[in-house]
């Protein structure tokens, strides 16, 4: 078993969210508890069997890669006992998980039940990109969100540039509108060499980045805008793991950059990138 990414919240310096990826083969398991958490294992290849003390799953038409079809996940709730083994060959996996106050039940997720929850194409002209709903807003667990998202070969992602590093609401209605949330940009590419670039940034400058990430790299983002750019020739795949105030994407906009939505007039055609029907292949 090869962890290759492992991210506490003393190694990010914040106070919730926690992230690992690893890959299991067919003589080895994942093993362990939820302990005081909620938990989300994301399949990224191969298939998986998981044994918990809630139940017993296990992913059918698993996909190869990211590139090759949508994900089986799973949730957790606190004090479960779980062992992840593969259903053959070598397993890809990635868990994300967080301090849970309440109890909610097991949830096996499979890739019929991300196309019903909506896949979005957002953005627009070399901006767009698609959406997996994996754990989204609304979803029944304590705080964590979690989706993935596609990026063609030279487009912006997460843009325009958005936040959510302070909890804010309408002072008229209640409505949140902006969460503060600590978040995991995981990283896979389409081949071998590809990379993107993203930035994050406040709105003073106190925090002001540019990084080169590839393959099986994290970005973290512990607060301000956070944009992407697929690098040309190169497909991007980044898993989001978000986690805090809310369970919620809520954001603000930089205001310099608002405009922007007025300018689109087309989703990119080279959308979607991966579909249910390539889990079947």
């Amino acid at each position: 078993m090869e962890l290759y990414q492992n991210i506490t919240p003393k190694d990010a310096g914040w106070n919730l969210l926690n992230f690992t990826a690893r890959t299991i083969d067919s003589s080895q398991k994942w093993e362990g508890n939820t302990g005081n958490n909620e938990y989300l294992f994301v399949l990224l290849g191969g298939n998986f069997i998981a044994e918990t003390s809630e139940g017993r799953w296990k992913s059918e038409n698993g996909r190869k890669d990211v590139f090759s079809g949508l994900p089986h996940a799973l949730y957790l709730p606190p004090d479960t006992y779980y062992k992840i083994t593969s259903a053959g060959g070598l397993l890809d996996m990635a868990c994300g998980w967080c301090a849970a106050e309440s109890i909610f039940p097991a949830r096996f997720i499979t890739p019929d039940d991300v196309v019903d929850m909506g896949i979005e194409f957002r953005g627009g002209d070399n901006a767009s990109r698609q959406i997996n709903r994996i754990l989204p807003p609304g979803s029944k667990c304590n705080k964590l969100v979690c989706v993935e998202v596609y990026t063609p070969s030279g487009n912006w992602s997460s843009f325009p540039a958005h936040k959510h590093d302070e909890r804010r609401t309408d002072p008229s209605t209640g409505k949140l509108t902006e969460a503060d949330l600590e978040e995991i940009y995981f990283y896979k590419m389409d081949k071998t060499q590809g990379f993107a670039i993203q930035k994050v940034y406040n709105d003073n400058r106190s925090l002001d980045e540019l990084v080169e990430a590839h393959i099986n790299d994290a970005v973290l983002v512990p607060e301000g805008y956070h944009p992407v750019i697929a690098g040309h020739g190169y497909n991007v795949y980044y898993l989001n793991f978000l986690a805090g105030s809310d369970q919620s994407l809520a954001n603000t906009d930089d205001p310099d950059h608002k405009w922007v939505y007025n300018t689109w007039k087309s989703i990119d055609s080279r959308l979607p990138i991966v579909t249910r029907e390539m889990n079947d292949k």
